[in-house]
């Protein structure tokens, strides 16, 4: 009798292959992205809530209430990890209605893999939900955006309802945006001399003058100045320049800085007139790493740390008080006095100015300011109101229009300028030309050199004004507060073309301070920008002329914060004495290519990729302005990246962006 012989791993394939076409198909699953961890979404403005509004009510939209959902504000984005295994997304969208009767509009986008797969209408209060039903088959990144459709996010709270992902197999896990690690492009500065800086400095004939020749190389090193202008000295240990200068004019001078390994030299022009400031403030402000928190302690170690660090040596300047170091009024000239977190603002002052470096403060001509303490303004003309959380009216941030008699501009002016403040930023929206300007005249009243710096939330009101106050106002704000998000900080960048016509050397528009580092609000943290991130950050502030002020924690500068803040070709590019704003001069989708005129004919540009993928991006000539054989070279690299007849084009990584200088080629 015969037997057929048959291997057993066949028997066992046979098996498992029977039993698997016996199986039943795995049944989709789905998930709702309210049970999803929310920690990884960001947002600008409060946190995501669970079920709940932004504020913490009942979600509603257009008079429906929903029970599942999450409650946001824009700009937000949420990424999901789906590998693949996704296979639909469902939703409604729409204002929440607490955000009220507004000017306010959302616009929500849902992205696969970073394309585009659907876009909301202009979603508006009181309406109904925009309902939402993509196709998620074989995408493996989902990412939900939410941003405002107006240059005013101020209560812009909307929501996603019932949003569900229907999957199968491995369940959709948030992620943060994906990023590259940190790498230092900035070459080390050399051991030689290298003096850095602007090439031009304005000041007002008679009054102080104090500027601290920024140099790097070995120390010791020591400083001179040729054709400097009479009643000017420099300290050759410090190379801090003082004194004044009695007439008006411009003086041509050659700064020098010499140590063992050699001599640099580089032109600079001070013209002693009307305008100071000639190009944008470079310096650091309390606000955005302590909030209420500062005080005089912490002031004075930043501005030690500056020193430490070295960026006082790439031309670094100004160390600014923000709100929260008012207290009554009172003095020689009944203005706000310091509260006791600041015992001792003249030697503050002092101790500051002694470094090379120069102090800012805060203001309002509001009865009350943002955080809560006095102002300049008359509904208490006694002045005897102090920060007072318990008995504090609301609504006391009041605006007498035309201040007048009620106002104490020249009074907080003299005594600004008598603890040797070198710079305002004066806090207020609607803003009037005569208000404005009438802080202005107080501040030229005091013959000292105090930059005037206009900060506000309503920008509309600012633009429409704003051909007379560039007449006049060093700088002006330019958008609402800035987060450190991509959403925030892209969403403010890329949108100050409108202000350019306005821009010229001593007045800058001011898209808000830079949000690099440890940052916080009283809560300091590593910031959520990432490396590529901060690098566009740089890059666009730079380019847009936009004053630089450091927002972060002093004392915790990494190498990585400290690269990104010490190249001094870049810091050129916003330093630049022709005073130009750039503009966008192409775009698509998610590419910008930015163009800055620089004094030498030549042309700073910036392409920025905005998108969550890489993407590809040109400079074309004809964009430009030029022709004919141009020489690129990379300012983060400061290398030379060769000679190109008509175009550059380049891969960005996500949120990247490559920023040159562009100069006809020999």
């Amino acid at each position: 009798m015969m037997y057929l012989q048959i291997p057993l791993t066949f028997i066992v394939l046979l098996s498992l292959t029977i039993c698997s076409i016996a199986a039943p198909a795995r049944a989709a699953e789905s998930v709702d992205i309210s049970a999803l961890d929310l920690t990884k979404m960001e947002q600008e403005w409060g946190r995501p809530r669970v079920n709940l509004s932004v504020d913490g009510n009942p979600l509603r939209i257009g008079g429906r209430e929903f029970t599942n959902g999450i409650g946001s504000h824009a700009a937000s984005e949420l990424f999901i990890d789906l590998g693949g295994a996704a296979q639909r997304f469902t939703a409604g969208v729409g204002l929440d209605d607490e955000s009220g009767n507004e000017q306010q509009g959302a616009i929500f986008q849902v992205l696969g893999d970073g394309k585009v797969l659907w876009t909301s209408k202009t979603c508006k209060p009181g309406e109904p939900p925009q309902l939402v039903d993509v196709d998620l088959v074989n995408v493996k990144t989902l990412a939900l955006m939410l941003t405002s459709a107006y240059d005013n996010n101020r209560y812009c709270h909307a929501n996603w309802v019932d949003a569900k992902i229907l999957y199968n197999g491995r369940r959709p896990a948030t992620i943060t945006f994906p990023s590259r690690p940190p790498e230092i492009l900035t070459p080390p500065a050399p051991s030689t001399p290298r003096v850095n800086g602007p090439t031009v400095f304005g000041v007002r004939p008679g009054n102080p003058f104090l500027y601290t020749i920024p140099a790097t190389g070995d120390r010791p090193m020591k400083f001179a100045v040729d054709e400097l202008p009479a009643g000017l000295t420099v300290d050759e240990s410090t190379g801090r320049i003082t004194g004044a200068i009695a007439a008006r004019g411009e003086y041509y001078t050659t700064l020098r800085a010499t140590n063992a390994l050699g001599t640099a030299e580089k032109k600079f022009r001070i013209v002693a007139g009307d305008t100071i400031s000639l190009t944008p403030a470079m310096g650091w402000n309390s606000w955005n790493v302590w909030g209420d928190q500062v005080d005089q302690e912490k002031v004075i170690r930043a501005a030690r740390a500056l020193v430490k660090s070295g960026l006082v040596n790439h031309g670094w300047t100004y160390i600014n008080i923000d709100d929260a170091w008012q207290s009554k009024r009172g003095g020689e000239f009944n203005a706000i006095q310091p509260n006791g977190k600041f015992p001792d603002m003249k030697g503050l002052c002092d101790e500051i100015h002694a470094m090379g470096l120069k102090v800012g403060i805060y203001s309002t001509p509001w009865v009350e300011s943002y955080a809560g303490y006095i102002g300049g303004s008359a509904e208490n003309p006694e002045g005897t109101w102090e920060k007072d959380k318990t008995r504090a009216p609301k609504n006391r941030r009041v605006l007498p229009f035309h201040l007048g008699k009620h106002s104490f501009a020249k009074a907080d002016a003299q005594q600004w300028a008598a603890w040797g403040i070198d710079y305002l930023k004066y806090d207020w929206a609607p803003i009037d030309v005569a208000s404005a300007r009438e802080m202005y005249d107080a501040l030229l009243g005091t013959r000292r050199d105090i930059v005037y710096s206009l900060s506000n939330n309503a920008t509309a009101n600012v633009l429409s004004i704003a051909g007379e106050l560039s007449k006049f106002v060093n700088s002006w704000r330019t958008t609402n507060d800035i987060v450190d998000t991509w959403r925030n900080m892209s969403n403010i960048g890329f949108n100050q073309d409108a202000w350019a016509p306005h821009q010229s050397p001593g007045h800058f528009g001011d898209p808000d301070m830079l949000v690099v580092g440890y940052v916080g609000w009283g809560k300091p943290h590593p910031t959520r920008l990432t490396p590529d991130e901060q690098y566009s950050h740089i890059s666009l502030w730079c380019l847009l002329g936009s004053p630089l002020l450091i927002g972060c924690d002093m004392e915790k500068l990494d190498e990585f914060t400290i690269s990104l803040l010490t190249n001094d070709e870049v810091l050129a590019i916003n330093q630049d004495p022709l005073g130009k704003q750039a503009v966008h001069v192409s775009r698509g989708e998610n590419v910008h290519v930015y163009m800055k005129e620089l004094e030498d004919g030549s042309r700073a540009v910036g392409l920025f990729n905005t998108g969550p993928t890489e993407a590809t991006c040109t400079a074309g000539w004809s964009d430009l302005k030029v022709s004919g054989k141009q020489t690129v070279r990379d300012l983060w690299r400061q290398t030379d990246i060769g000679v190109f007849e008509k175009q550059y084009e380049t891969t960005l990584p996500p949120h990247g962006v490559r920023l040159l200088r562009i100069t006809r080629a020999p």
